[in-house]
This record gives C-alpha cells, sequence and structure tokens, in this order.
C-alpha cells in the first residue's frame, strides 16, 4: 500500500515533532517546514527516517500565501499527493494589551489563523480529487469560552477564529470525503516552557498535572484513523479539564 503522506507546519519541534516521529513509526511520508530552525528540522528529519518514515523538511514563511501554496507543490510533487495537513505552526507572546504593538498584534493573526486558510486553500484541491483528507489545527484549551485575556488578547482572538474556520472547512469539505477537526491542548510539557513555570500551573488544572506531548499525539492519531472518518469539525480539548 502507498505510504500516507503529512504535511505539519511548526513539525520540528515540540507537539509537532512529537506528530511527525509517531507517523514515522507508521511508514508515513512526513513533510515538515521551518522558517529559521534549519538545524532543527535536519535532526527532525533524520529522527524520521530512523524510525521509518520518509522525512522531507521545506523553510516556509507559512504567513505568505504565495509561500504556502509553493510548499503544497514542492510536497506533491515529491510524492504525489498530501493525505493530512497538520496545521502546527503557532507561536505567542505574552503582553499587556495596551502595551501591544500593531506589529506584535498583526502577528498574532498572520502566524496562528492566516496560515489555516491559506494552506487549506492549497491542500483541498487535491483531496477533493481523491475524495480523501485530514486537516487538523490547534486551538486553545478555553479559547471557546470567549473570556477576557489582557496578557494574549490577539493570540486568543487568533485561536477562537481558529474554531470557528475550523466548522466552515469541516462543513465546505465534508461531501467530498475530508474530515477538519482542532484540538485545544492545555498546558502540555513540549519544551517551549519553562519547567517551574509548568510547575506551578499544575496546581490550578483538575487533572492536577502537566500534559505530555503523547496526550496530544494520541488524538491526532484517533483523528487520522478510519474509526474518526465520521468526526468533522469538532473541538477536542486535551487539558486534563483545564478551561472547562
Amino acid at each position: 500500500m502507498e505510504p500516507k503522506v503529512v504535511l505539519i507546519t511548526g513539525g520540528v519541534r515540540g507537539i509537532g515533532k512529537g506528530i511527525a516521529l509517531e507517523l514515522a513509526t507508521r511508514g508515513w511520508s512526513v513533510a515538515i517546514c521551518y522558517r529559521t530552525s534549519e538545524q532543527d528540522a535536519t535532526a527532525t528529519t533524520q529522527a524520521i527516517v530512523e524510525r521509518g518514515g520518509q522525512g522531507f523538511a521545506v523553510r516556509c514563511d507559512v504567513s505568505d500565501p504565495v509561500a504556502c501554496r509553493d510548499l503544497v507543490r514542492q510536497v506533491e510533487e515529491r510524492w504525489g499527493k498530501i493525505d493530512v495537513l497538520v496545521n502546527g505552526a503557532g507561536p505567542y507572546h505574552r503582553v499587556n494589551l495596551f502595551d501591544e504593538t500593531p506589529e506584535g498584534w498583526s502577528d498574532m493573526f498572520t502566524n496562528n489563523l492566516d496560515p489555516i486558510f491559506y494552506l487549506a486553500q492549497a491542500v483541498a484541491p487535491g483531496m477533493k480529487a481523491r475524495r480523501y483528507g485530514r486537516i487538523i489545527s490547534f486551538g486553545m484549551a478555553n479559547a471557546d469560552k470567549m473570556e477576557a485575556q489582557p496578557m494574549v488578547t490577539a493570540h486568543y482572538i487568533a485561536k477562537a477564529g481558529i474554531l470557528i474556520l475550523t466548522r466552515t472547512l469541516a462543513k465546505l469539505l465534508a461531501p467530498h470525503g475530508i474530515t477538519v477537526n482542532a484540538i485545544s491542548p492545555g498546558f502540555i510539557d513540549s519544551g517551549s516552557a519553562p519547567p517551574g513555570e509548568l510547575d506551578g500551573m499544575a496546581k490550578k488544572i483538575p487533572a492536577e498535572a502537566i500534559g505530555e506531548v503523547k496526550d496530544v499525539v494520541s488524538v491526532v492519531t484517533y483523528l487520522l484513523s478510519d474509526e474518526a472518518q465520521y468526526v468533522t469539525g469538532a473541538n477536542i480539548h486535551v487539558s486534563g479539564g483545564w478551561g472547562l
């Protein structure tokens, strides 16, 4: 059977890397993209190959619609298709709303929300032609509550926007055999936050523990399985109860 092909943005570290390595163990062809972390991309690609998959790393600024189209074209030319798109890129910064700059405000949307729109447009034609596809994006565990967020306002709005975009794409693509879902992590030990900060948050989580990358990866693999073929437009919380 021809290997499945996945494109993962932000796939060189953290949760994206965890997904890449898990799918590699299943024999998938895994394309990852990065903006500046060439050394990490090379190491992750090597790890993908060592685990039995095919690896391909592409430098790409996914906030650029032209670059997104070119990224999809490169992967499709290399492996003939894209079965799965995982939108893993999503930087954030903490700053009080009244100290935010216009550039910082805009960056949260152009790097979190816009790429999902650009890449969905780019991968949809191929998926529709094959009548198969999976698109997974990442929200935020409490973004569906629409709460005030003075320190991460633009990031929070972008994550809420991802949920609306996910449901819209799911409705449009369901007739073509394509599912579109969101995963909303809480506090996950993915290597991006200082351990001390995570330890302090554990007391505020109903499960009384920080999540691990494998907790998120297991939900991804479920959504990619045949058992989830009728699941679309969902937002699955992976948060130990935080954000409820």
